[in-house]
Order: structure tokens, then sequence, then C-alpha cells
């Protein structure tokens, strides 16, 4: 029985280390994307049963993705596969380039991902009914996925609706991508996709992206963070829990890391403060704070202690490479409890 399920794509990361893609030679290489990391980072950090709904084309590179998503033991029996051409002319699997920065060398990501096999999904392909009449208890997915084509956003409002009619928790997080929307509507439209979908959800991670006229207008810090949940809160009057990191970033290297979330039975809430924080790749982090964050709520921890699972085990992901949390659940606790970098021998 699976406890939850994700729907997104799942991408090949090429990774140039401490160097730049424009002049790499070698590149590491991981699997990651922005819904998958979730589900992948509660199977491995905080032991729950996942899996992914994603499509690849049957080839190579697929089930390069596929061993590596079963490296991380995210369960894959819901992949769908696409017979391969020979050269990606109907569909392909996606790439994604990317620098951790350094400094005032900020992160740069460089997709490769149009025409993929995830984002032609059509209503009617899968048999949401099957998938959450087993026993699944939380179901999430994003606006990346949204984002991959008019058709993923059919299938992402198919997929939400069929989860609360098996009273399965939904959860959402609009994780704008600039580069998904242009030329298709650019942040006004992912705005009202957003809007539609997250009507769906009982949880929204990264709240703040619906706040303001469209994603990304403003930079909303710690001081501002009730009245811009409040604001969402309005726009979603059905959200059972709206939550978000909050950022600062002096440098690629260092980051001021926490969060807030809003409920409507506890009000505004805050979680740890962690100014100055180490970061070595913050790819990924926001999706370990949602998987933290779901692990918490799923446990009944409460809010607040939920919001430090999320905290804790987003900062941790920031200290390792890839998009994938290598975070164990000890560690994440003892962080809570205030542990520090200290030898353990």
């Amino acid at each position: 029985m699976i406890d939850v399920v994700a729907l997104g794509e799942v991408m090949l990361r090429f990774d140039p280390g401490e160097g730049r893609i424009r002049t790499a030679r070698t590149f590491q290489v991981w699997e990651g994307g922005g819904e998958y990391n979730v589900v992948r980072g509660l199977r491995r950090c905080f032991g729950l049963r996942t899996a992914v709904v994603t499509a690849l084309a049957d080839n190579a590179v697929g089930r390069l993705v596929e061993d590596l998503i079963l490296q991380g033991g995210v369960d894959t029996s819901l992949i769908r596969w696409v017979p391969d051409d020979g050269i990606g002319r109907t569909a392909r699997n996606g790439l994604n380039f990317v620098e951790r920065g350094f400094g005032v060398r900020g992160a740069l990501g460089v997709s490769d991902r149009a025409h993929t096999a995830v984002s032609q999904l059509r209503k009617g392909d899968v048999d949401w009914d099957a998938v959450f009449s087993a026993g699944v208890r939380w179901f999430h997915t994003g606006g990346i996925f949204a984002g991959l084509s008019d058709t993923t956003v059919d299938v992402a409002g198919e997929a939400m609706a069929a989860a609360r009619r098996h009273g399965v928790t939904v959860s959402y997080d609009p994780n704008y991508r600039p580069s998904l929307w242009a030329g298709r509507g650019g942040a006004e439209r992912a705005r009202e996709v957003d809007l539609r979908l997250a009507r769906h959800a009982d949880v929204v991670v990264g709240a703040l992206g619906l706040a303001g006229t469209y994603p990304g207008q403003a930079r909303i810090g710690a001081g501002e963070a009730a009245d811009a949940l409040a604001e969402v809160a309005g726009l979603l009057p059905e959200a059972k829990v709206l939550a978000t990191t909050l950022r600062a970033v002096p440098s690629a290297g260092v980051n001021d890391w926490s969060s807030a979330a809003w409920s409507a039975e506890t009000g505004f809430v805050t979680g740890p403060r962690m100014p100055g924080l180490q970061v070595l790749d913050r790819i990924g982090s926001g999706d370990a704070f949602a998987a933290g964050l779901i692990h918490g709520l799923l446990s009944e921890t409460g809010l607040e202690r939920a919001l430090a699972y999320g905290t804790a085990h987003g900062a941790l992901t920031m200290t390792t490479p890839g998009d994938v949390s290598m975070a164990s659940l000890a560690e994440v606790e003892a962080l809570i409890a205030g542990g520090s970098a200290h030898a353990r021998r």
C-alpha cells in the first residue's frame, strides 16, 4: 500500500560540480523534479511508502531515470512508458543542467524539456480512481507539472479532483518557473492556472507564490509573511494549511532560512530561524521543506512541529549535492533539537 503519490516530471539532472555548464567536460548525473523530489524525501528520510505518476520514453535514458528512482525507493509501478521513436521526434525524456552557484554567482538552471513524454499526458490516460482506491493517504502535485503543457493542466485538475473524491489529502506547490510559461501567457497565465488548481488543495506549499497580482511580483520578507498569507487565505477559502519557506540570499553559499504557515485553527505560525545557513546546493530545498511538512501533518504533530520538520529537512538538503534529500530522520530531529555540526564518531 502506498502512503503518498506525486504527479510530475522526473528529469535527468546534469551537474558540473563547482564548474560552469558552458565550460564543463564532465557532469555528475542525478534524477530530480519538483513534485518527485517531495516523495523521494518522504521515502528516504521519513520512511513513508511513496510512488510517482509520470511518463518516460522507453529508451536507455528513460531506463536510467527509472533506475535512479528505484535507488531512491520510490515505487515505479505508476510510470507510463511511451514507445521510443529512435530520435525523440514524438516523445523524449527531460534533461536539466544545473549550476550550484558560488558567492555572488547565483544558481543557474538550463532545462531541455519540451515535448517530453510526460508533457503529453492527457485526461483519461491515468485511472485515478484505481490509484486512490488503494489506501493512498496524500497526493501532491504542483505548478511545474501543470506548466509543462496545456494538457498537463487538465491532468493535474483531474487527479486532484479524484483524490478529493476518495478522501485523500491534496497538496499543491505553485513553484513558478518563468521558462515554462514563456510564450504561453507568462506570469498571468501561470497565476490563473495556479489559482484554479490550488482550489482543489487542502495544503498549499509555497503559498507566497500566490500573493500579489502575478507570481514573482515581489520578494516578501519575514515581516510581511503574515499579511501575505492572509491575502492568499482569502483567495483559497477551502485551504486548510498555507505554508511557505522564507529565504534571504546574501550569497549563493549563505542563505537566511526560515518558514511560516497559516491555518484556520492556529492562525499565523513561524518555523525555526536559521540565519547564515551554509549552502552547498540549494536546488530541491523547497521540495525537501514540503516533504518534512507533509510528514509532520500526516503524523499529526501540529503545524508548528510540521514546520520545524520542513525547515530542518530543507536546510539539510542544502548541505548535499543534487536535487534529492540525503538526510536521515535522526539528523532532522537532531537539528530541530538544536544539534550542531560537530563530528560524530
